[in-house]
């Protein structure tokens, strides 16, 4: 046997020992756990291919990102708020009397090797993932596939958001520098003004009177331990659910409520998620490495006394911030001697009314429309001028919100007075909200008036044509079947008719329910009806 002849037998027997080990491990898992079924069933799983539902994977890799960099600051930071005398490598800080948590936030930048760049990993990161589950949800709503059977999915995927925020704060808090001490003196003050339990609230959370001793250690339980925990479980089965309820798609040839096209998770799905995964990973460290985020340094330990101007909170955060600011003066009321702080309660009360119209809207909609049918082709925002108008009316009234959290920024930068930009913003609070409605249901009904005409007698082609009789006509370019389809192919809802029950009469609910369908439904274009289209294509 020559040498080559050799070599290739004894790879073969190592190759072949490599395969029945791989498959006698592959047996003793699957015999225990049966997991050959589980993979075959998700790797055959079909998920529709379009760059909007990439809004939703952005979120998972952003909070890997997160959980990897979190891992590593895990590591060097200390969680309490013992009094030390700094004696780092940051010189204006030396000998400073600063708490551990800001010590080792300082070590961590400046001693530690690679400790900023986790550091801002970590931030921007998290700053991302916030945005891209809004960004998602917001795609959500306006297609309508929080429709049946997805309207527990979209209550999870909210709970997501709110504990992305409050991760978000907990993280920001931290480092108990300037910054974050003025955050949390705010909360401070919010739980407070809480009428007869506020000020038992705010001695159980901070241990005593603010700042106290104990918070930054209880904030670093929430953020490493409970809150993580509720927020990967609650991805779980978001993720579950949707792999149960399929995935929705865009409407187009072959598309139907009953199944799905796309490309399979293994190996086109995964290959490219994979992919995909590492250009998100890959953006985040390079905007942390080239962009400082919250440089607590510059900011100093916490101290009651100073309160930086000009200073912001994450992005995210920034509504609350503003509700506050907008609350006209005078808002306090003394009753049997004690005051109630409606400046604090009013936004708190508004805030939770909106988050709970947000969170119950997939069910408030069922409720008008009736429809119990299942949904899993997405609507064409114009085909819904009402939901589409709700959603900008939303949008505006956090974004002015928003804006309120940065009100001295606003008026220091276009050297404005203060007072003129909140009594711009309080009554932009109540009118943005109303004009981004009106004008964002106008403009979806004239875009499905013009859908209509399209599809009655095609495109307007620019080219006109005398007849023999002298008269001119334009001539039109007629449109495929598919064209014409994806302009009529959506629902008809009508305002529901009032019947009485079986004594009789009308309820009370059933008149309310009458009302709020006509709002949403009294003004529509109806799709084009079978004969329409044979009259318009003969025409």
């Amino acid at each position: 046997m020559t040498t080559a002849e050799s070599t290739a037998t004894k790879s073969g027997v190592k190759a072949a020992g490599g395969s029945k080990f791989t498959s006698a491990a592959a047996s003793y898992l699957d015999e225990r756990t049966a997991i050959s079924g589980i993979t075959k069933e998700l790797g055959r799983k079909i998920f529709p291919d379009h760059w909007t539902f990439m809004l939703g994977e952005v979120a998972i890799y952003s909070l890997i990102a997160i959980l990897l960099s979190g891992t590593f600051l895990t590591l060097f930071f200390d969680p309490t708020m013992t009094e030390v005398h700094y004696d780092g490598s940051y010189v204006p800080f030396k000998g400073v009397e600063m708490s551990a948590a800001y010590s080792s936030t300082l070590n961590i930048s400046f001693d530690i090797r690679g400790g900023l760049l986790m550091r801002q990993v970590h931030h921007w990161a998290a700053l991302l993932f916030v945005a891209a589950i809004g960004l998602h949800m917001l795609r959500v709503f306006f297609n309508g596939a929080f429709r049946k059977p997805r309207e527990l999915n979209w209550v999870i995927g909210f709970v997501l958001f709110i504990l992305a925020m409050g991760e978000g704060f907990t993280g920001y808090s931290l480092p108990d520098d300037l910054l974050s001490g003025n955050g949390l003196r705010i909360i401070d003050g919010m739980v407070k003004g809480i009428p007869l339990v506020g000020t038992w609230v705010s001695y159980l959370l901070f241990g005593g009177e603010f700042p106290g001793g104990v918070i930054v250690p209880r904030l670093y339980s929430l953020h490493i331990l409970l809150l993580p925990a509720i927020l990967v479980a609650a991805l779980g089965l978001h993720l579950l659910l949707m792999v149960i309820n399929k995935h929705t798609q865009y409407g187009g040839p072959g598309r139907t409520n009953d199944n799905v096209v796309g490309v399979p998770v293994m190996p086109n799905f995964a290959a490219k998620a994979g992919g995909f995964f590492f250009v998100v990973f890959g953006v985040i460290v390079l905007i942390s490495t080239f962009f400082t985020i919250n440089p607590i340094w510059n900011y100093g330990p916490y101290d009651p006394a100073p309160i930086s101007a000009g200073t912001q909170p994450d992005w995210y955060i920034g509504f609350l911030d503003g509700a506050l600011r907008l609350v006209p003066p005078g808002w306090e009321v003394v009753l049997w001697n004690h005051t109630y702080s409606f400046n604090i309660l009013a936004p708190m009360i508004i805030i939770g009314i909106f988050i709970l119209l947000v969170l119950l809207y997939p069910f408030i909609e069922i409720w008008v429309t009736g429809d119990k049918r299942e949904h899993h082709i997405a609507d064409r925002p114009r085909n819904a001028p009402v939901r589409t108008a709700i959603g900008a009316a939303g949008v505006s009234f956090y974004a002015v919100l928003w804006a309120a959290g940065g009100s001295d920024v606003i008026a220091t930068h276009f050297h404005l007075t203060i007072e003129a930009v909140t009594h711009t913003l309080q009554a932009l609070l109540i009118l943005a909200p109303i004009i981004a409605f009106w004008i964002t249901k106008r403009v979806c009904i004239s875009l499905q008036k013009k859908d209509r005409e399209v599809a009655l007698h095609g495109y307007e082609s620019g080219r006109m044509v005398r007849l023999p009789g002298g008269q001119y006509h334009e001539v039109h370019q007629p449109l495929d079947d598919y064209e014409r389809w994806r302009l009529v192919d959506y629902h008809d809802y009508k305002p529901l008719m009032i019947r009485p029950g079986a004594d009789g009469k009308i309820k009370f609910s059933q008149r309310l329910r009458a009302v709020v369908s006509r709002w949403f439904f009294e003004d529509r274009i109806s799709p084009a009806t079978p004969k329409e289209l044979e009259q318009g294509g003969h025409h």
